[in-house]
């Protein structure tokens, strides 16, 4: 029955499917791209079969990927909590692709590889969620990471990304030896890689067992992940790969390997470590409470506005980890829920920043947005909304992705960072409203260029309109949320 169960290839289904898509594609697009004429129709085509390849992930993801079942010889696991997370990252992934197409024409760089790149990602992200050892653990983050290294840099002409592109390498390369050094310890210490050994060995009989040398371990693997999700003190290349890459890379960079990151992190730290709560618990109110109040600061004096949603990227990390640092059910579902509720804020953000051209060239200055709402108060409107969301003001979705976290925090008896969380809040509104204030209240020298991609304001009128009246029909993202949290304490 074990061996039966080692092939089962049912439970990745999702994923054998998306490697293969990414595979043809990039065959496609090698085989097609005989001249320069011919490179944008081809490009065109592989981002087209990319974000149906998506689709139908997804499709198969909520098919056969429910689970509990283990596969791979007891390497991957499928069950609902990382259906949520994939779900999330599938839709991140197909809206990046979508979003991009008129940036990549502008600029000259409508290259066929830049789907397949994503798709590659992609995959890494959902073995990261759905990892069930140390060693897939590490194979899915490490085929993320390497198609994130070469998306940073994909404008190789361009100075900027090319420094980028270097700096995430070599930085990424440190955090991969911090997880690997941390990886080795836990190995050592425990004689197993496996995440459902780790949990029988870390328990006997209700007692714990635990050595300082797999503690050190832990902290290593968990600075390792917390690299990932850009939180402090392991934040220092975000601004400036945020601001270096390519504007669709960094839409992608802001949501989806977040996500998978932030999914990962809960994997380890709830399943294999649970019961070393009270070990790691400190470790994770640290980081978090550091990102939420450097998040809230730094971003205060900044003009670009690619920099500015770095460092609110790195205080929204934080505020997801409060719900890790509570270590409850309450607190791991009001971290999923928040996830979901960024994806849908940064989607909408980014949207509205790619749309920002004048005379046909991207600008990224806050005070570019000047006068916006007197000249397109639609899309001033819908980045009015997504500002105010992010503030975490109510009724709007921001608000109660911070309550439920904040929540859990407090019945854990967490209170000085649920305190801690809402001053970096009221901070962190400043920087927020005073985009809502440049759009309305200052005067335009030159105004934007109008036209808006049909693409551009579907989205931005989807996720507008969810984050605007999440508060009447939550009940799909908290629902979901609850599954998934059942699933990943051994409830489902």
């Amino acid at each position: 029955m074990q061996d039966a169960a080692a092939f089962n290839l049912i439970p990745v289904l999702p994923e054998l499917f998306l490697a293969l898509s990414a595979m043809a594609l990039l065959m496609l697009g090698v085989f097609q791209t005989d001249s320069a004429a011919e490179r944008p129709r081809t490009a065109g085509l592989v981002a087209q079969l990319a974000m149906a390849a998506c689709a139908l992930t997804l499709l198969l993801t909520a098919s056969y990927g429910r689970g509990p079942e283990i596969a791979l010889n007891g390497l991957f696991t499928a069950d609902l909590f990382a259906v949520f997370l994939k779900v999330l990252i599938l839709i991140a992934s197909g809206a990046a692709i979508l979003v991009s197409q008129g940036y990549l024409r502008l600029h000259g760089m409508y290259r066929f590889e830049y789907p397949v790149l994503i798709l590659f990602a992609t995959l890494g992200m959902m073995m990261m969620v759905s990892a069930n050892d140390l060693m897939s653990l590490y194979m899915g983050l490490e085929l993320q990471s390497l198609s994130l290294y070469v998306l940073a840099a994909i404008n190789r002409d361009n100075l900027r990304a090319t420094e980028s592109g270097l700096k995430y390498f070599v930085l990424g390369a440190l955090a991969s030896g911090l997880l690997l050094y941390g990886m080795s310890l836990v190995y050592g210490f425990t004689g197993t890689t496996s995440f459902a050994v780790l949990a029988d060995i870390l328990t006997v009989d209700g007692s714990l067992e635990v050595s300082s040398g797999l503690v050190v371990g832990l902290v290593f693997m968990f600075a390792g992940l917390a690299f990932k999700v850009s939180a402090v003190p392991f934040h220092m290349w975000t601004p400036d790969v945020y601001e270096g890459a390519p504007t669709p890379v960094t839409a992608f960079f802001a949501v989806a390997p977040k996500i998978a990151a932030i999914g990962l992190i809960l994997r380890v730290m709830i399943g294999p470590f649970g019961d070393l709560v009270s070990q790691w618990q400190q470790l994770v109110v640290f980081v978090s409470a550091a990102s939420m109040v450097l998040g809230a600061f730094a971003a205060i004096g900044q003009t670009n506005i690619k920099r500015l949603m770095a460092y609110s990227s790195i205080g929204h990390m934080g505020y997801a980890l409060v719900g890790l640092a509570a270590g409850t059910e309450q607190g791991v579902r009001g971290v999923l829920i928040y996830v979901a509720i960024y994806l849908l804020m940064n989607v909408g953000t980014f949207a509205v920043i790619l749309c920002m051209r004048r005379n046909d060239r991207m600008v990224e200055s806050i005070g570019d947005l000047a006068g916006l709402g007197k000249r397109q108060p639609t899309m001033a409107l819908a980045l009015a909304v997504f500002m105010f969301s992010l503030a975490g003001i109510p009724p709007l979705a921001g608000f109660f992705g911070k309550l439920y976290v904040f929540l859990a925090a407090i019945e854990a008896g967490l209170i000085w960072l649920a305190i801690i969380g809402v001053l970096a809040s009221v901070v962190g509104a400043f920087y927020y409203l005073r985009i809502v204030k440049v759009m309305y209240f200052d005067e335009a020298v030159d105004s934007l260029d109008r036209p808006v991609g049909p693409e551009m304001s579907a989205v931005m009128a989807v996720t507008g309109f969810v984050v605007f009246f999440f508060f009447l029909y939550p009940t799909p993202i908290l629902d979901g949320a609850e599954a998934a949290t059942a699933a990943l304490f051994g409830g489902g």
